[in-house]
């Protein structure tokens, strides 16, 4: 022991000065006890110091002293466990790999799956029901041999590789019962008179071999498609810097260079419709720049002179020159790219209950198989290698694994499909496990609770006299204010008027001529600055929808103001119901927003929503979802932008809304195709009926073999001198099965 302690201890002070640490996709795992299997190999090699085997992103993360080990002896090791390590250094054409390899290993285990099922059929059909036809065993013979060894090869070998290292998994089990049962079948079918002349019927079991093969690689080949959808969200985050930009020279020429080239304190020249490359303060100009992907609000931000501009945010119509301030790996967007890419990779994968049992239920069905055949061996008198070899034989068919490999895979897909008739996309089984135990959701504002796109809610005219409104919409189709579409959109119908002598005035509104008419439209500060008369009514109105969080432009001629029109972002008509819904059913609600503070509480009040936080950025928008999962919370974030991707991934269940941005939707696990947020208490109850039909089924896959396993031993025959056939036994198999699916087809018409 004390030798052991101080190795270890000289193991972990060398490691701190040359350990290189790096993280290296896994593939081949099928489960999550492989991800436990694959780690312990790392972990055993010499010059490894820490190791650890991440099933949900399928990667290993390893610190290792490079003098020592070599990323293409880990790989050597791990293929020699049954599985494989890529060791690709180009992260790009790594990412384009995997996908080419998952297309390939789908595609394979499609057309494996199909030709096991079509060649298993007939000899279903001839085992079952033409038994006693001329060469029936020699056709099931044919039929099965390359189910069983060319198929399901797989099984034999990783069977194998995890014999080699002293362990099991539900490979060793598919291989040792239909092994056993072939072999018993082809000596039956060989040497029939053995057992003739003891009085017992030579009995084949080909097509119990080969049922399990199909059937196993139908539930690898479900799972696989489950597991199908890698997300592209950092690719695409990462999309949103432009490859080359804009550099100002100290004699004032333009400079086109690559990103990676970018100084702190050089200038950049903006123009409209590019993306912001790097942040730095403006120095130049002015423009609206559209920030939704920081802040998710929808409208555009002004900036002038000494604003900062953020990488990754798109100017909209005017040009502006700025310095950098922050560059490369040190940028916001950069840091969103590092947060998403950190949260991902922290979460745990979830210890599938099937996985659990597998660990123990293999060797425990081995061990009672070797178990039965000794003790008949030895107590069974002049029948003891018969029956002994009967028991054995019928304990490892019974207790075929095929019924608990169907049991999630389809319950998963037929809550996964009827999810899909609600407008509710899943994208993988564990967040369809995990909804159910969700007792926190996090909504984000803008595009989730509310529409995401102003409108315009309000409009008061003098003297409820709209005729002026042509003019109105003649200015604001000029104006470059990201509020003047609103108003375009609302008089769509409308003919406009050409306007003339068109001036914006920065941070007020414009003003211009429209049929020889001097008209003005903007803020409170514009109508002062140029001494227009505000009639009362009006006023009051404007004061009412400030009030309630809306913003008021008016509309004047020279004298007077002859309008006030209120912009704002609608609530969803069933955010209220959704709210009220989750809030019943014991969950707690939050919303966060990065508007300002009346804003929020407006929202808040009118949805129900009694915990909010105001003028919030992604980076808080992930923290706040990390304490409460400190406080032991299992938290849903709900939200639709760029700027949310941070929040969802770190969530323990991250929903997106479906008329967001794709990069939301990558990151989320469930996407909500209408963005009616009454989707979500439905998902959640979806989850729980999901997770009972899998509890229910995994019942029904074990009750054959608990009731099965004790009989097909043999432990009935001292009573009443019953010994299971091996035929029943590969009927009860079957039988579970048939339990198995019918009980998640149930799921589809449950309300």
């Amino acid at each position: 022991m004390l030798p052991s302690l101080y190795n270890q201890k000289m193991k972990i002070m060398k490691a701190t000065d040359n350990t290189v640490k790096k993280t290296f996709p896994v593939l081949q795992m099928s489960c999550a006890s492989c991800a436990i299997s694959a780690e312990s190999i790392v972990k055993g090699l010499k010059g490894v110091v820490n190791a650890s085997v991440n099933f949900a992103t399928a990667t290993l993360a390893v610190e290792y002293l490079p003098d020592e080990i070599s990323p293409e002896n880990m790989r050597d090791a791990i293929q020699d466990g049954g599985y494989d390590l890529f060791i690709e250094e180009d992260r790009n054409t790594t990412a384009e790999t995997l996908e080419e390899i998952h297309r390939k290993k789908f595609g394979d285990l499609k057309r494996r799956t199909i030709l096991a099922i079509v060649l298993s059929i007939p000899v279903v059909t001839i085992g079952m029901f033409f038994m006693h036809m001329s060469y029936a065993n020699e056709i099931m013979w044919v039929l099965s041999t390359p189910v069983i060894f060319w198929l399901g090869k797989d099984f034999f070998i990783n069977a194998w590789k995890q014999a080699k290292h002293r362990s099991a998994n539900m490979d060793t089990l598919v291989a040792l019962s239909t092994s056993v049962a072939y072999l018993f079948s082809v000596f039956n079918t060989l040497f029939p008179d053995f057992w003739i002349t003891r009085g017992v019927e030579p009995h084949v079991y080909f097509e119990a071999a080969s049922v399990i093969i199909a059937f196993i690689l139908l539930g690898r080949l479900l799972e696989e498609k489950a597991k199908g959808n890698t997300s592209s969200a950092i690719k695409k985050l990462m999309g949103l810097q432009p490859k080359t930009v804009t550099i100002i020279q100290e004699d004032g020429s333009h400079n086109q260079i690559p990103i990676e080239n970018v100084n702190i304190d050089d200038l950049i020249l903006v123009k409209p419709g590019e993306k912001i490359a790097v942040d730095g303060r403006v120095t130049e100009g002015t423009s609206y720049v559209d920030e939704s992907m920081l802040s998710g609000e929808p409208v555009p931000v002004l900036k002038e002179a000494d604003e900062k501009v953020f990488a990754g945010t798109i100017n909209q119509k005017g040009s502006f020159c700025f310095k950098a301030e922050k560059v490369g790996s040190e940028t916001m967007l950069a840091q969103i790219i590092k947060m998403v890419q950190e949260a991902q990779g922290s979460k745990a994968p979830v210890q599938k209950l099937v996985d659990k049992i597998a660990g123990i239920f293999v060797p425990v069905v081995i061990s009672i198989a070797v178990v039965s055949f000794i003790v008949w061996l030895v107590l069974g008198g002049s029948g003891g290698f018969t029956h002994g070899l009967l028991a054995l034989v019928t304990v490892l068919i019974i207790a075929c694994p095929c019924a608990l490999g169907l049991a999630t895979p389809t319950a998963i897909m037929v809550g996964v499909g009827k999810g899909a008739e609600k407008g509710i996309l899943i994208k993988d089984a564990e967040s369809l496990e995990l909804a159910k135990k969700i007792n926190a959701v996090v909504l984000d504002k803008t595009g989730t609770i509310t529409e995401g796109k102003p409108q315009v809610t309000d409009i008061l005219w003098l003297n409820n006299d709209d005729s002026p409104k042509a003019a109105l919409l003649s200015l604001e189709k000029q104006s470059e204010h990201p509020l003047a579409e609103a108003v375009v959109r609302y008089f769509d119908a409308e003919a406009s008027i050409p306007a003339s002598g068109f001036e914006s005035i920065t941070g007020k509104g414009a003003k211009g001529f429209v049929g020889g008419q001097l008209y003005f439209a903007g803020n409170y500060k514009l109508l002062n600055d140029n001494n227009i008369v505000i009639n009362e009514a009006l006023g009051k109105k404007a004061e009412e929808l400030s009030s309630q969080s809306k913003t008021v432009i008016w509309f004047a001629d020279d004298k007077q103001a002859i309008a006030v029109v209120a912009i704002a972002d609608k609530i969803k008509a069933t955010s209220q119901t959704a709210v009220r819904e989750l809030q019943s059913s014991g969950i707690e609600v939050y919303m966060l927003t990065g508007d300002n503070e009346s804003t929020a509480k407006e929202i808040a009040a009118r949805t129900g929503i009694k915990r909010y936080k105001a003028e919030v950025l992604p980076q808080q928008k992930a923290e706040f979802v990390k304490q409460l999962q400190a406080e032991g919370k299992i938290v849903a974030m709900v939200g639709d932008g760029i700027n949310d991707s941070t929040a969802l991934a770190q969530a323990d269940l991250s929903i997106a809304m479906g008329k967001g941005s794709d990069i939301a939707m990558d990151v989320a696990k469930m996407t909500i195709i209408s963005s009616d947020l009454t989707k979500i208490p439905e998902a959640i109850k979806l989850s729980r009926q999901t997770v009972t039909t899998i509890r229910q089924n995994l019942f029904w896959a074990f009750i054959y073999n608990l009731i099965g396993i004790p009989v097909a031993a043999g432990i009935l025959f001292p009573i009443n001198g019953f010994l299971l056939n091996p035929m029943i036994a590969g009927a009860a198999m079957a039988l579970s099965s048939v339990s198995v699916v019918s009980n998640s087809l149930r799921l589809k018409w449950k309300k």
